[in-house]
């Protein structure tokens, strides 16, 4: 038997008993270890979330680590018991986009784990082979659960292209901002330096490498001077003032997963200031691939950043738990 949390619909779940799943062909059966709850997860369980990007009921659940216990028809038998990660988007590998390496532009239809398919709030999920990145054979399988969002992390390193002796700003330090933190510090920036309004995680990062926590009031005073600013927080003015605090001609990635109404960026400035923008969701296979070797290079130590950890049965709180502002509040896990 294997257990699931669904969710019906916005507000309403259960945890289900049921048969093992079976991994089809091209698929692998993998035993959940840990899983991440984040604020799009938060948003699936409240119904805020764009009907675009949900299909409820759904097993919610797209950060995870496990470990692969059978394969269906056509996957190597040598995968399992091997630990494991695996992309979230479910892209289709034979679009434009994807032939260029670009899988989180799949032209194909959006589909991914833990939102429009079942995903890891269960003790067993199936995945397709052939988005697994496997680990270590001793890698600590509660810090890879984290190992999702520090893809998008290294998808925003991709397109910032850190360069040494570089000033650099991270605007926000939740999950995403400290790991951003942790893998910008790899990079030897002269200046790295946190933006966040709570003063214990703002300290917290220079653990990880930041060398500076700044208030928002105190970032005002240091506006054009980064040469990269990496966005993470997804507040609704983060993406504007994030534009100001780069220099002239600089570079600025928002990562930040943004509500309607947000502050727009004024076009006068982008212009007149030559910046370069881009934006992130989600993480193509390569970003995947540079987190997982970061990660077992000891570059990243997401494991640090959980703070809660709870069994199946306690989804609603966790839930809840999750994004609730609490600066003590940090990752959250659901253990099956």
């Amino acid at each position: 038997m294997s257990r699931a949390v669904v969710v019906e619909r916005p507000g309403r779940h259960r945890l289900v008993r049921r048969g093992t799943p079976v991994p089809g062909p091209g698929e692998v059966l993998v035993r959940v270890a840990a899983a991440g709850i984040c604020a799009s997860d938060r948003e699936l369980y409240e119904g805020r979330r764009d009907a675009a990007y949900v299909r409820y009921p759904v097993t919610p659940g797209h950060e995870w680590a496990g470990t692969v216990v059978a394969v269906g028809d056509g996957v190597d038998t040598g995968l399992v018991g091997r630990r494991t990660v695996a992309e979230g988007f479910r892209s289709c590998g034979v679009c434009e986009r994807c032939r260029c390496g670009e899988t989180s532009l799949c032209s194909g239809g959006y589909a991914e784990t833990g939102f429009t398919e079942p995903g890891a709030f269960a003790d067993h999920l199936t995945v397709p082979a052939r988005l697994l990145h496997p680990l270590a054979d001793d890698a600590d399988l509660r810090a890879a659960a984290l190992l999702e969002p520090a893809a998008v992390v290294a998808a925003a390193a991709r397109a910032a292209r850190p360069r040494p002796g570089e000033r650099i700003a991270v605007v926000g330090a939740g999950t995403l901002g400290m790991l951003a933190v942790q893998l910008l510090a790899a990079s030897t920036p002269a200046v790295l330096a946190v933006v966040e309004p709570r003063a214990a995680r703002g300290e917290r990062a220079r653990a990880f490498g930041a060398t500076a926590a700044l208030s928002p009031e105190e970032a005002k005073a240091a506006r054009g001077g980064f040469d990269l600013v990496v966005e993470t927080a997804g507040a609704p003015a983060s993406a504007a003032s994030s534009c100001l605090l780069a220099r002239r001609g600089g570079r600025v990635v928002l990562t930040g997963m943004f509500a309607p109404g947000a502050v727009g960026i004024d076009p006068v400035h982008l212009s007149l200031s030559q910046l370069e923008l881009r934006s992130v969701f989600g993480a193509s296979s390569a970003a995947w691939s540079d987190a997982v070797r970061a990660f077992g290079a000891g570059l990243l130590d997401p494991g640090a950043l959980v703070t809660h950890e709870f069994p199946l049965e306690d989804f609603g709180a966790a839930v809840a738990l999750a994004g609730d502002g609490d600066p003590r509040t940090g990752k959250v896990l659901l253990r099956p």
